[in-house]
């Protein structure tokens, strides 16, 4: 009888704590009738469960003890399920640590943190950088991160048994401090196929932002992802302006004769060896073209209306695209691009961002003292002595190349900002660039006048990517104060603002008919946003850390993102779901470029390393398509090491020459 009523009053005590008022008060109201303290169905092993779990409830040494029988257990499981099982310590760590800082046991938490969490550091120091900063109970509402993973829960999937085996060990040792916590914060999605299978699922675990249920529903919506009507590529299709097989060789020959130009300009030193690699490149990739089988053609990309009022483009600018498409390489596994690089020396860890314009032309760089600086890799070429892009910082409005005293320097120097500049980029036909920096502001700037035309002010805080859209006039933004931005050049004011994202948003990018944009942020997700209504209509999950890059693919179907791991995602834009990871890359993902066909996916990264993906094996292969092994290492095509130089960025050009820029680091 004492008991029950010790078991009643801790019920009642845990209803007024966790603001249940009707429970509460039909509780005392049962009490009051009955006169009795309530039986609980007669149910005794119920009524010791919450008699234990009254008495433990505030005792911090439950949670040590608790956690490490649970991980011991977890090591000593059966290997079929212990892959499986360890995915749930993760989670119970972190939010048995924030739930001891929550009580006022900040002593306590310490230890606990520091006894654990070297478990974790592989796959989740930067969690874990974080939340060591967590130091009293004002952090877990200040700190961003924290407050996210507070209010969201884990979305863990795990097969039917080893969720049973967890259960039961639960019950068994009667880990209330480790049940509580995994009933709060951790959603079970129990599944019936064997746990190999699911082993390499990217939704396996996923972290902040996984309210799955509001996510599933944002992407029941309708989009359109097709191309838009009357495009320049349709209209070449209708004519049947395509080239034969040997006119496109002879073309990129022609295309590759002005690269090989920029090559020796960007490559001093090496220029006769890199051209008669290129050369043979292209021998063997004609060969190639002509031994290769038939494609199945595939099914033409739906027609879709713009809703943006799409700039007039002149006659002139017009032939000029369509002689670039009439002479486009078609590349495939078979036939892969010619590449060219462009190099940055003596930057002194300056450089934070390049760009390379529609033809590889021009070159930007953005850099740490606020300066912008554009190469035009014709004037470059023909100025003696030179063989690199010089980034040297100055205060003075001029700079020397290498080579004899009083040469020219060899660039535009753009200053305006008051920050570091983070981002630029050319628009399609290259007489203008945008730039994004520390100091909040967009600046838009004429590469023919050379000079700068507009300040965009809207953001509260550092703009951290801005991108051109694949029309020109309008262009997108992303900062850290959360929100993305589309503009138009006219205009200083943004014409919409898309907020949701829990953190920063890193990058974006411009679906292919202008009618949508894609963000990535640091909360680890990918939405897509309608430019017109400016809401999200995709929620793309199963990143494990920021997103650093996006790229579309040229029909619009799919979409490619690049994280701070080196994880690519290839994405389905209809369903919302990811059709493949991509593993290979070391290091951050800094760029990614579809080239003009969509067959091809490049990416660059901080592991200096550019990677050649086939597009085609990633987005239809079925994912059990190897059993014996890891069926991503099929997908990747070729691996193109720079000596000592993370990839800052990536563009095909229209006759789908792949572009590359870097700067050479001691560090790496």
């Amino acid at each position: 009888m004492e008991n029950m009523q010790a078991v009643n009053s801790f019920v009642a005590a845990y209803l007024k704590k966790k603001g249940f008022k009707e429970a509460e008060q039909l509780l005392e109201d049962l009490q009051n009738k009955e006169s009795a303290p309530i039986d609980f169905h007669n149910d005794p092993d119920l009524a010791k469960f919450i008699h234990h779990f009254s008495q433990s409830e505030d005792d911090v040494a439950q949670y040590q003890d608790g956690y490490s029988k649970l991980r011991s257990w977890t090591y000593t499981s059966l290997d079929l399920y212990k892959h499986e099982l360890l995915r749930v310590l993760y989670p119970v760590f972190i939010h048995s640590f924030m739930d001891l800082v929550a009580k006022g046991h900040l002593q306590e938490a310490r230890t606990f943190f520091n006894a654990f969490h070297e478990d974790h550091e592989l796959m989740h120091s930067r969690d874990l950088q974080k939340l060591e900063g967590v130091l009293s109970q004002s952090h877990l509402e200040e700190m961003e991160f924290a407050r996210s993973l507070r209010q969201n829960k884990v979305n863990i999937k795990i097969c039917q048994y080893s969720y049973d085996l967890l259960l039961q060990y639960l019950h068994k040792t009667q880990s209330t401090a480790m049940l509580g916590v995994i009933n709060e914060h951790i959603n079970f999605q129990v599944t019936s196929v064997e746990p190999g299978s699911i082993s390499d699922d990217t939704e396996v675990v996923t972290l902040i932002g996984s309210c799955q249920d509001a996510a599933s529903l944002i992407n029941q919506k309708e989009i359109h992802w097709g191309l838009l009507e009357d495009s320049l590529e349709e209209r070449l299709e209708k004519e049947g302006g395509l080239l034969s097989d040997s006119e496109k060789t002879e073309a990129e020959n022609k295309e590759g004769d002005v690269d090989d130009s920029k090559k020796r300009s960007v490559e001093g030193g090496k220029q006769g060896a890199s051209t008669k690699k290129l050369k043979k490149d292209k021998a063997v990739n004609a060969t190639a073209k002509s031994a290769r089988p038939e494609a199945k053609p595939t099914p033409a990309a739906p027609r879709v209306k713009p809703e943006l009022t799409l700039p007039v483009m002149s006659t002139e600018v017009e032939q000029s695209i369509l002689e670039d498409l009439r002479n486009r390489v078609q590349l495939s596994s078979v036939a892969l691009p010619s590449v060219s690089f462009y190099t940055f020396l003596n930057t002194h860890n300056g450089l934070n961002c390049s760009s390379i314009s529609q033809d590889g032309s021009l070159v930007a760089g953005g850099f740490s003292d606020s300066s912008l600086k554009v190469w035009d890799m014709a004037k470059l070429g023909q100025q003696a002595g030179s063989s690199t892009l010089q980034g040297e910082n100055d205060s003075t409005s001029s700079e020397h190349v290498a080579g004899p005293n009083g040469v020219k320097r060899s660039y535009t120097l753009f200053q305006g900002h008051s920050g570091p500049v983070y981002s630029a980029t050319f628009s399609p036909l290259g007489d203008f660039i945008l730039s994004s920096s520390a100091d909040t502001t967009i600046r838009l700037w004429s590469t023919k006048l050379n000079a700068n035309l507009v300040c965009y002010k809207g953001h509260n805080y550092p703009v951290w990517d801005v991108q051109f859209s694949p029309v020109g006039h309008y262009f997108a933004s992303s900062s850290h104060d959360r929100t993305a931005r589309i503009w138009s050049m006219d205009r200083i004011q943004p014409l919409r603002i898309m907020a949701g994202h829990l953190s920063d948003v890193d990058c974006v990018q411009w679906h292919a008919n202008c009618n949508y944009i894609a963000t990535g942020s640091s909360d680890r997700t990918v939405r897509l946003w309608d430019v017109q209504s400016g809401e999200c209509v995709r929620i793309f999950i199963g990143h494990r850390s920021m997103i650093l890059s996006l790229a579309m693919s040229p029909d619009g179907r799919y979409m490619a993102s690049g994280d701070e791991d080196g994880t690519i995602m290839m994405w389905d834009l209809s369903s919302g779901r990811c059709v493949t990871p991509l593993m290979g890359h070391t290091s951050c993902v800094w760029s990614l470029a579809f080239s003009c066909e969509g067959t091809l996916l490049a990416s660059g990264s901080a592991d200096c390393t550019v990677k050649l993906w086939d597009v085609t094996t990633s987005t239809k292969a079925p994912k059990n398509e190897d059993k014996s092994g890891n069926p991503n290492r099929l997908r990747s095509l070729k691996t193109l090491a720079t000596k000592s130089s993370p990839v800052y960025s990536l563009r095909f050009s229209r006759r789908n020459l792949l572009f590359a820029a870097g700067v050479l680091s001691k560090n790496v």
